[in-house]
């Protein structure tokens, strides 16, 4: 009989490549940002393009106008989460991307991955988060 120790998942560090390996098809994740009142985590839609996460909002939204407000040309430090979790199996991973995010002209949006929201209503405010920092985690069984 195993060991209620030996019969749990193990915590395993991911590195950078599977990190992006894992984030590469898209879907939804979560950009985390101070919106001038302190922390705030919003769920987009997303597509990777290289090591950026390309997502969108609209013009009237809380991350827009938050985003908005960085020097013409600057970045805005921006963290963005993806996971995938099996809670009848406790198995799954996290990836955590941190850097500097922007707003895209109309000439960088046509170079960019498309992406796609969910929502209806115009989401023409386009944003790109450039990977700084990269770490994951994937719980499994040995």
């Amino acid at each position: 009989m195993a060991s209620e120790s030996s019969a749990r998942p193990v915590l395993e560090e991911l590195d950078r490549a599977e990190c992006l390996r894992l984030i590469a098809p898209g879907g939804i994740g979560r950009v985390a940002f101070d919106d001038g009142e302190g922390p705030t985590v919003i769920p987009v839609n997303y597509a990777v393009d290289g090591e950026s996460v390309i997502f969108r909002t609209s013009e009237s939204a809380r991350m827009n106008r938050s985003l908005l407000t960085a020097v013409p040309g600057g970045q805005v430090r921006m963290a963005f989460e993806v996971d995938r979790i099996d809670s009848a199996t406790h198995e799954g991973w996290s990836v955590l991307l941190r850097g500097g995010a922007h707003p895209l002209s109309e000439d960088e949006r046509d170079a960019v991955a498309s992406v796609e929201p969910w929502p209806a209503g115009h989401r023409g405010a386009w944003f790109s988060l450039t990977a700084g920092e990269v770490s994951g985690r994937r719980l499994h069984r040995s």
